[in-house]
């Protein structure tokens, strides 16, 4: 999982925008999951990822609404 760029989200349409959002979403609640049963995440960093794609995705929708 990489960081989704700013450039890369702007490149894609309002519908796009929400099914991805959705699927960080999704994604983010299963690797808490993961950690909340005690699991070790295979991938440490990326809950924080996750979390700053999300952040950065709705920061955009947020300023191209306004």
């Amino acid at each position: 999982m990489s960081l989704i760029r700013n450039k890369e989200i702007r490149e894609m349409s309002s519908e796009e925008r929400e099914t991805k959002l959705k699927e960080l979403r999704n994604e983010l609640m299963h690797e808490r999951g993961v950690a909340a049963m005690g699991g070790a995440p295979p991938n440490p960093g990326k809950i924080r990822a996750l979390r700053t794609s999300i952040a950065r995705m709705l920061t955009i929708i947020r300023e191209e609404e306004g």
